[in-house]
This record gives structure tokens, C-alpha cells and sequence, in this order.
């Protein structure tokens, strides 16, 4: 019978670079499928858009490209969040961790892969919401919509004529929900 090794988010940081995307899950390293050009297209939109405003407004730091999470510890869970939104009160300005940051983002991407899994998405979107991100945005190219998850239960699906906003978070940010999926 073989046993199989947890490794922590800090082990996991520093494992060597893998040819494809993985994440870690309750200590163990799992491998995914790279998403494809489309993905990578919506993901940048949305980092440019999201980046852009928060830049302007000097309020914190926009990260991509599967930046680390940690969403559980002991064991440790790593999850590689498209786009992610940290205030300057999480990150404070100029101090980028080495490794993973200290608390949650404030609003994660999720764009949805033509391989992913619909209990896969659900799972990582509601590991988000427990660590306490505030709004995950799921982001669906085939529906053209975006649904955007709150702590209790709330969620919001915005279609190509909405306006994808974040009152609470991002005062001012406003995007045609269209803009994204151009």
C-alpha cells in the first residue's frame, strides 16, 4: 500500500517548475491541462481592466496568471486564481510577498476552461468565499456571463448587456460585461 506525502504551501512554492499548470490540494500537487488561447485572452481583459482602474485610483494590486492562494492549511491547499484583486490593505503598497500573501484577495477571476468541471469550479469557488474573499467571479465564454459569488449564498449572473460593477470593493469601477468577452 503506498503512501502518499502532504507537502505544505510553503514546500509547494518552492517545488521545481512544472511544463503544465498545477495546484495543490490538501497536500498533494495536482497537474491540470494548460487552458488555451482564449482563456489566456479573457484573463488578460480582465487583469488590463481591472489593473488599469485600480492603478489609476492608487488602491492596491492586480495579480494573474494562477497566482497562489491559500484557501486551507494542514493540510495545505494552493489554488491559482486567474485574475485576483488585493487592497493595498491586505498588500500593503510596495510590499510584495516572496511566496503567498498573508490574507485573501479581495475579488477573484475564475475563467472557466473547456476543460473544467463544473464540482471543481464550485469547490474552489467556495473555498474562496471561506478564506474570505469577498466576490468571485466566475466567468463563462460560452454564456457569454459572468457570476459573481458573495459570502451567504448570494451571487449575481450578469449577462453581455450588464454592467459588472463591485459597489463595495472597487467604488467607481464600471465594465460593460460585453467588453470582456470582445
Amino acid at each position: 500500500m503506498a503512501t502518499t506525502i502532504l507537502i505544505t504551501a510553503e514546500e509547494y512554492l518552492l517545488q521545481a517548475e512544472s511544463d503544465r499548470p498545477t495546484e495543490l490540494v490538501e497536500g498533494v500537487i495536482y497537474t491540470m491541462n494548460p487552458p488555451g488561447f482564449r482563456h489566456g485572452q479573457i484573463c488578460n481583459t480582465i487583469g488590463r481592466l481591472l489593473g488599469n482602474f485600480v492603478d489609476e485610483q492608487q488602491i492596491g494590486t492586480v495579480v494573474c496568471n494562477d497566482s497562489g492562494v491559500i484557501t486551507q492549511r494542514d493540510p495545505d491547499t494552493v489554488r491559482g486564481a486567474d485574475v485576483a484583486y488585493y487592497s493595498y490593505q491586505t498588500v500593503p503598497r510596495g510590499q510584495a510577498p516572496e511566496g503567498y500573501p498573508p490574507g485573501p484577495p479581495d475579488i477573484v477571476f475564475e475563467v472557466l476552461s473547456p476543460n473544467d468541471q463544473v464540482a471543481n469550479i464550485k469547490q474552489k469557488t467556495s473555498e474562496y468565499l471561506r478564506v474570505g474573499v469577498a466576490v468571485v467571479c466566475v466567468v463563462d465564454d460560452r454564456q457569454r456571463s459572468i457570476t459573481a459569488y458573495r459570502t451567504g449564498d448570494q451571487s449575481d449572473v450578469l449577462d453581455e448587456t450588464d454592467e459588472l460593477t463591485f459597489p463595495n470593493e472597487l467604488p467607481g469601477f464600471v465594465v460593460p460585461v460585453a467588453k470582456i468577452f470582445a
